[in-house]
Parts: structure tokens; C-alpha cells; sequence
């Protein structure tokens, strides 16, 4: 009887600590943020703007407009997101900011799309096989 119990208590303990350890490194993950992260804007599948988000230091906005098309793009340090559009879904809009994140932020019906790319100019990998 005193054997199963701490058998039990065992369990219970390497249960415990998994648990928090496995949380730990969740959290470390979702919160590291990219050493250096640079916005790629493009339209019409062409290199539009390269914006290094690293470096930026105060938030700004510039505007990309084409045919009567316009997206308001906002740019803060270490992030990146499409904040006013004439699209009629709004899709992109709520996408919010990206930073950091392997899913890129398009607008489909102005054919804008913005995407993080590591330093390298290689966008950063979603998944690895082995």
C-alpha cells in the first residue's frame, strides 16, 4: 500500500515537472523575437519595398495604391501589418501585425503581399523533415 502511493506520487511528480518544463519552453518560443527580421511588400508578384524592422525605431505608414487599389501598410519596430484597405473582404486587415510568423499578410484582391524574410533573403521555414 505505502509502495503504490509512492509509486503514485512519483508519477504525479515527473508528471508535474514535464508539465512546467514543456510551458517554459512554450513560452520562451512564442516570445523570442527574430535577431533580425526584414519586411519584403510586394505587388503584382514584384519587389515593391524591403523594410528592416530591426532597425526601425518609431512607427510610420506609407501607402500603396494602384488602379483606384489602396492599402495603408503600417510599420512599427519588429512588426509589420496592413491597417486600412478599399478591398471588400478586409482579410488582410485582420490579419494584423505580423512579427515574426512564417504566415504572410496578403490582400488577394490588390495582389499585395508582405513577408517576413530572414537576413538571408530565404523566408523562415515552416516545417523540417527528416
Amino acid at each position: 500500500m505505502i509502495r503504490k502511493r509512492l509509486t503514485t506520487r512519483l508519477w504525479i511528480l515527473i508528471l508535474a515537472a514535464a508539465f512546467i518544463a514543456l510551458s517554459a519552453a512554450a513560452f520562451a518560443l512564442r516570445h523570442a523575437a527574430p535577431q533580425h527580421s526584414v519586411a519584403v511588400v510586394y505587388l503584382n508578384s514584384e519587389q515593391l519595398r524591403t523594410i528592416d524592422l530591426s532597425a526601425e525605431a518609431a512607427i510610420w505608414q506609407f501607402t500603396v495604391e494602384q488602379d483606384g487599389m489602396t492599402n495603408r501598410i503600417e510599420v512599427q519596430p519588429g512588426g509589420i501589418r496592413i491597417a486600412e484597405a478599399n478591398c471588400p473582404d478586409q482579410t488582410c486587415v485582420r490579419q494584423g501585425w505580423l512579427e515574426g510568423g512564417v504566415t504572410p499578410i496578403v490582400c488577394l484582391p490588390h495582389r499585395l503581399v508582405i513577408r517576413l524574410e530572414l537576413d538571408t533573403g530565404e523566408a523562415p521555414l515552416d516545417a523540417v523533415a527528416g
